[in-house]
């Protein structure tokens, strides 16, 4: 049985990175429209209408089980499995066949990704050691891919398309720390009996993978089950989307005697992320937004910022985020241990190291993880919103005095 044609595989990969940073690009300025909607909706006369949107009630039968839960649950620990799915795929896609498909395309990303995750959490723990506040380092440790690369868009030609390949392999291997960070850190009591069915799901997905079932109803209904079994497991149940997409085939296979060209046929991998992307980046996401940027601010709440879990991830966000990263790439590079991308300088890359500072999606889910409380939550929130404007704001005006790929271009 024929694999697709390594020939096909150049031309796929430089279709999925267009359709990478054309998606995330979009959703960003919709995330951003929701965000700013969900804002003027939670501070305006019909708060109450907001409050009811988020709480309103949802049953459902599964089996004997009767399961009752609000709308907000219904989207952070439901819906955004199938973001978590999407996430899993990037991530094994560019593992495979992208920017991180080789020790030397992902070194520098990757020491760049872990220094970037490692100072802000560092900061947040400097600001909240001995308190139970500590529990929330997991917030400013992520980068937001989608508004990142959407501040890149709007400088247009300026910047080097090195830079926004970089940013991207950097921001997948972010959101894969992120994605184990929620696993470990934010788990309840885990109950055995659970995991090993969960364990057992997986392997049958493994086991098709290898028996290379390429069905979408496999998947589909196996990924299911894993879900509701991770669920009961007291792991979060949206790790269950990227555990499904470890298992999903990024090869296409077809018969010998098929009529059709096997280099037209795309693996399920390319199938499902393009399938369900639109879908993730348009529906989903954006409602996410909705329902978690929704911040009531008042003066108490203003007073909050100089609290120390608000300097944390503001801080965490805006100083650390830049400080581990532009450390890593400057001494990597300095040493020889590595290089800076084609039409890439230094500037670049710290005036990249502050949009890194956009934290807003993972940011939001693990502050849910790790804050019960309504107004410490609140906190939080208006904190990421804060520390993700600061960034974005920084790192384009050093993006912008930043010189143009052809002032870098060598001179003869």
């Amino acid at each position: 049985m024929p694999t697709i044609s390594k020939q096909r595989l150049p031309r796929l990969n430089r279709k999925n990175a267009s359709d990478f940073f054309n998606h995330s690009t979009s959703t960003g300025i919709v995330i951003l429209v929701f965000t700013a909607f969900a804002l003027i909706w939670a501070n305006s006369p019909l708060l109450s209408y907001y409050e009811l949107f988020l709480h309103y009630p949802i049953a459902f039968r599964f089996s004997n089980v009767d399961i009752a839960c609000t709308f907000e649950h219904v989207v952070n620990d439901g819906l955004m499995v199938l973001f978590f799915l999407i996430v899993g795929l990037e991530i094994k896609r560019e593992v495979l066949l992208g920017e991180l498909s080789t020790i030397k395309k992902a070194l520098l990303p990757l020491i760049a990704a872990v220094m970037g995750v490692i100072g802000p959490a560092l900061i947040f723990i400097s600001f909240t050691a001995g308190t139970s506040s500590a529990r929330g380092w997991g917030v400013p440790v992520a980068t937001d891919i989608a508004f990142a690369l959407g501040v890149l868009a709007l400088l247009g030609n300026r910047i080097p398309s090195g830079l926004r390949v970089f940013l991207a392999a950097l921001a997948i291997v972010d959101d894969l720390i992120a994605v184990l960070i929620i696993a470990v850190s934010y788990s309840a009591g885990l109950n055995a009996l659970m995991l090993v069915a969960a364990g057992i799901c997986t392997l049958i997905l493994i086991v098709g993978n290898r028996r290379r079932i390429t069905s979408i109803w496999f998947y589909s209904v196996l990924g299911i089950a894993l879900w509701v079994l991770i669920l009961c497991s007291g792991i979060h149940a949206t790790i269950a989307g990227v555990i499904l997409a470890m298992c999903i085939p990024a090869k296409s296979y077809s018969s010998e005697s098929s009529a059709v060209n096997a280099a037209e046929i795309t693996s399920p991998l390319h199938r499902i992320e393009h399938g369900l992307g639109v879908y993730v980046s348009f529906c989903i996401i954006p409602l996410f937004a909705l329902v978690n940027a929704g911040v009531t601010i008042n003066p108490n709440l203003i007073a909050s910022l100089a609290s120390p879990v608000s300097l944390g991830i503001i801080l965490g966000l805006f100083v650390g985020k830049q400080i581990g990263i532009t450390a890593a790439v400057w001494v990597s590079v300095k040493i020889g241990f590595a290089k800076l991308p084609a039409g890439v300088s230094m500037r670049h890359m710290y005036g990249m190291s502050l949009l890194c500072g956009i934290g807003f999606t993972m940011a939001l889910f693990v502050g849910h993880l790790a804050f019960a409380d309504p107004h410490d939550l609140a906190v939080v929130k208006l904190s990421v919103i804060f520390g993700s404007v600061i960034s974005a704001v920084a790192g384009t005006a050093v993006l912008r005095s930043a010189p143009t790929p052809h002032h870098l271009a060598p001179k003869f």
